[in-house]
């Protein structure tokens, strides 16, 4: 029989054929018709859900800096709620009703399900079906936790970049008359940055990213233009739009430049060396532009940090079109 008549019959045989994926021990002690999930090692391995992961792992190490809690492992750190609550508490700004240290497993559930519940109350706008239960944190089910953790992001508008369009594929494996069986899903775990983070209408330089990449050169060279013929009055130049108003100072300058006045030094970090220091500063350009009659830029200050050239781009636009015939 040739390859191809060979590949052909495994294909049509092959959902009814027992598991051809590596068996683990933990999977021959399933029960007849119970099902695991594991992720496939290949998108394990795939750097834009390595890097999902440790922007999470990073950005919950932040917010629980004054914790004193730190993070490695995603399914064995969080799997038990402990870190799940303080988690949740920060960012909602609220007190669970919860013992603090569980350690039997009838307890740590109890504490997930009050996290959860928490969480469903706080997302319940979004109706969306949820893709985590208290069993599959519990479980260490990794792409319960990712989901989870995004949705959070997201409600919460973290200060993050988190990558686009990264998908898991998940084999799981279920017994059924006492054999093996698996079976491939795929997980989308996030989307783009506008529909995670801010659910803005799609305008120009959407199109101008997704069908027309050669005319974006030219839409930096005049917005370059615009910015040195100003900028060049403090003897400064921009060659780099994505990078160099990342931290919000060239923001603030130009917008005195452009309205005339001198901005008092102690409102902004001239040398930021934080995220923070960096978001502050790009906020409080943006209230310079509202203060100047501008529209609220159709973009968050955190994207303009985290180097995001579309929303870069959308801020000097927005500038470039009120103030590009100003000598």
């Amino acid at each position: 029989m040739s390859d191809l008549q060979e590949e052909g019959k495994n294909a049509i045989n092959s959902p009814m054929c027992p598991a051809p994926v590596e068996v683990h021990p933990e999977d021959s002690l399933l029960e007849e018709n119970e099902e695991r999930t594991v992720i496939d090692p290949t998108s394990r391995d795939d750097p834009r859900f390595k890097e999902l992961v440790k922007v999470l792992i990073d950005w919950i190490n932040d917010v629980l800096v004054e914790e004193r809690i730190i993070v490695k492992q995603l399914e064995e750190d969080l799997y038990d709620g402990q870190v799940l609550q303080k988690l949740l508490e920060k960012l909602a700004d609220c007190k669970l009703n919860v013992a603090e240290v569980t350690q039997s497993e009838i307890g740590q559930k109890q504490k997930l399900q009050t996290v959860l519940e928490a969480v469903q109350e706080l997302l319940r706008p979004h109706s969306r079906p949820l893709q985590w239960t208290v069993d599959l944190i519990h479980g260490k089910n990794l792409v319960a936790i990712l989901h989870l953790l995004v949705a959070l992001a997201m409600h919460f508008r973290a200060p993050i970049h988190l990558p686009e369009h990264v998908s898991v594929q998940v084999v799981v494996v279920r017994k059924r008359e006492g054999l093996l069986h698996s079976s491939h899903v795929t997980e989308e775990l996030t989307t783009t940055t506008e529909m995670m983070m801010g659910r803005f209408e799609r305008d120009a330089f959407d199109t101008l990213f997704d069908h027309a990449p050669d005319k974006l050169s030219v839409v930096k060279k005049s917005l370059i233009t615009f910015v040195n013929k100003h900028l060049n009055k403090l003897n400064l130049e921009v060659t780099e739009l994505e990078t160099q108003f990342a931290d919000g100072v060239y923001l603030v300058l130009l917008m005195g430049l452009l309205e005339d006045y001198f901005v008092p030094l102690h409102n902004f970090y001239l040398t930021p060396d934080s995220f923070d220091q960096k978001v502050h500063n790009v906020s409080f350009a943006f209230e310079l532009m509202l203060d100047g009659g501008l529209k609220k830029p159709k973009a968050r200050p955190e994207d303009v940090v985290n180097l995001d050239l579309k929303s870069t781009l959308r801020v000097l636009y927005n500038l470039f079109t009120k103030y590009k015939h100003l000598e």
